[in-house]
């Protein structure tokens, strides 16, 4: 059924968008990929399961408190992997987040094992059922929560004062500090509000498919990446979009044609829009001057 394909899609699809807000985001100010940003998201799923089944705690407090704890992490990979070498070449950048991606799957794989562990929440599964749509309180919580975030987002950055710093650092890293930005301060607080996003992406993740594995940040993390791209890498609606846009073609492809093909599909509209529209759905069109 179209319909309960298209929920699936959008339950998918508000997951990759939350991910993909944080390349977005650090791509816009510093002009960087965070490559380690899919394991940050692994990392923030196995916090949230450490918080609920390690220490017992209920969801709607571990919740917060491994948001928090991943939002330090970004902030300290940053400060760490990334700001040192900041103004060297792009290159020395992207094998460093490599090697930040590295260290934590294997740091993952030290401390939980390398199999697939059972996320329980400690939410019942309730089922509804209109006609031939079927729809599960997990979906609709997912589904809400992420548009939730994404609508909060999106507010602080164009009617906050650090949104407007963030605005500003985007547009010129230079001109911002000259007129007196501290802009490694906007650079932190946007790597940790990235890295939050992230570990909720991921505490949905696995509520959702009641699974996480210290590699899941790798799949995630390329599709998320794609979907920043597909809506305009740098641009926060086009993050969003990208997201959806990718969870319902996966979805529907999987459904409709053939569930071993659901990557080639989720690559291959990004692949169509790209020959198309380069600068992605969204995206802005630079021209450089020399």
């Amino acid at each position: 059924m179209l319909t309960q394909q298209l929920v699936n899609g959008l339950t998918v699809g508000g997951i990759y968008a939350l991910i993909a807000l944080g390349y977005t985001m650090v791509y816009g100010i510093l002009k960087i990929v965070n490559f380690a940003h899919g394991d940050v998201f692994m990392m923030g799923s196995f916090l949230g399961l450490f918080f609920t089944e390690g220490l017992g705690m209920p969801l709607l407090v571990a919740f917060p408190l491994a948001a928090a704890a991943t939002a330090f992490m970004g902030i300290f990979i940053e400060r760490i992997a990334y700001r040192p070498i900041r103004v060297a070449d792009k290159l020395a950048v992207l094998i460093s987040a490599l090697g930040v991606s590295t260290f934590l799957q294997n740091l993952a794989m030290l401390i939980w094992g390398t199999g697939t562990h059972a996320y329980n929440s400690g939410i019942p599964v309730i089922t509804y059922r209109f006609d031939r749509l079927v729809l599960s309180n997990i979906q609709i919580g997912v589904i809400v929560l992420c548009l939730i975030l994404m609508t909060v987002l999106y507010l602080v950055v164009n009617k906050t004062k650090i949104g407007i710093a963030m605005r500003a650092t985007s547009e010129s890293l230079v001109s911002a500090q000259l007129m007196g930005i501290n802009t490694e301060k906007v650079i932190s607080f946007t790597f940790g509000i990235g890295s939050a996003l992230a570990c909720i992406a991921g505490v949905l993740v696995g509520t959702y498919y009641d699974a996480v594995y210290p590699t899941v940040g790798y799949s995630y993390g390329l599709k998320a990446f794609a979907a920043a791209i597909l809506g305009g890498i740098g641009s926060i609606p086009g993050a969003m979009l990208g997201g959806f846009v990718i969870g319902i073609v996966e979805t529907l492809g999987a459904a409709y044609l053939s569930a071993g093909y659901r990557d080639a599909f989720a690559f291959g509209i990004l692949i169509i829009v790209l020959i198309f529209r380069p600068s992605g759905i969204l995206g802005r069109k630079t021209v450089d001057k020399v």
